[in-house]
């Protein structure tokens, strides 16, 4: 099932399946902001990353000495979540553990997702609950894809990323093979007036992985340098950026904790970055998506 919240300015769609936004249309503007899912480049729109964000060493983690196996970015994006509220402005999805998530992560949960619309700023809110008997590792992160070009007669090449205060960037990327960080071998993204223009070969090499909360802010603005989407998202330490090659998409996605570094093979407690949540007690997050 779908759900709609609207407002005189925007239309946002939120999916049951994953809990996943699946729309963004401005009124204002008359365009569509989030990408269409189309399978051709990629098949969707904004997925939820838990609980783990980007992939595992050799696509596993060990947790109290056992593997478990588990694909890129977690289980949570291809389940069926319950909205357990809905009001005007929000949209509240539930999501809990399973017999067959514990096969994959072994503890007892409950992640809860809420969409709010507030005029032109969808804040996009997390809650994991710890309801097992065992201290709880994971990540958990966003993956919005926004249409880059969005302006008919336009080339993607011709907009640029935008970031809040800063005069250059530091990233890693991904081993092509195993999908983990190599972070021992990091890059320089050198911006002007806090921006640089999107480079048809950015994402030849996949994502570009920004690590130490350098992002709290990043949007995509067009031809004349005019921002119209940006996510804000203080208290992130990492943050992703990615397209698939020659798509029609960028991804900006906030963090908390991601893939595993190469060759890491140390028990999941011990992963750098990760999050550590106690039994009953409870994880909140939020970022914010604000259409120009």
């Amino acid at each position: 099932m779908i759900h709609t919240l609207e407002n005189d300015q925007l239309r946002v769609k939120i999916a049951d399946h994953g809990a996943e936004l699946s729309e963004i249309y401005d009124k204002t503007n008359d365009r569509q902001v989030l990408w269409n899912a189309d399978p051709a480049y990629w098949k969707r729109h904004a997925p939820v990353l838990f609980p783990n964000v980007g992939r595992y060493y050799e696509d596993h983690c060990l947790i109290n000495g056992n593997s478990y196996t588990s694909g890129q970015h977690g289980f949570a994006r291809d389940m069926e979540f319950t909205c357990t509220d809905k009001t005007d402005t929000s949209v509240t999805h539930l999501l809990e553990s399973t017999a067959e998530t514990q096969k994959i992560w072994p503890y007892a949960f409950q992640l809860s997702i809420t969409h709010t619309l507030n005029g032109r700023d969808l804040t996009v809110s997390w809650k994991v609950v710890n309801k097992d008997q065992e201290t709880m590792y994971f990540t958990i992160g966003a993956h919005p894809a926004f249409n880059v070009p969005v302006l008919p007669d336009t080339i993607q090449s011709q907009y640029h990323l935008t970031f809040n205060g800063e005069k250059e960037l530091t990233y890693c990327l991904l081993d092509p093979e195993y999908g983990t960080a190599i972070p021992d071998k990091t890059y320089t993204l050198p911006l002007e007036n806090n921006s640089c223009t999107i480079d048809e070969h950015m994402f030849d090499h996949d994502a570009l992985v920004f690590d130490n909360g350098q992002i709290t802010k990043a949007g995509i603005a067009l031809p004349d340098g005019t921002p119209y989407v940006e996510i804000s998202c203080e208290g992130f330490p990492n943050f992703g950026i990615w397209s698939a090659v020659g798509a029609p998409f960028v991804c900006l996605e906030p963090w908390m904790g991601r893939c595993d570094n190469i060759e890491y093979n140390g028990e999941l407690s011990d992963k750098p970055g990760i999050n550590i949540l106690d039994p009953a007690k409870t994880f909140e997050k939020s970022y914010v998506i604000s259409v120009k």
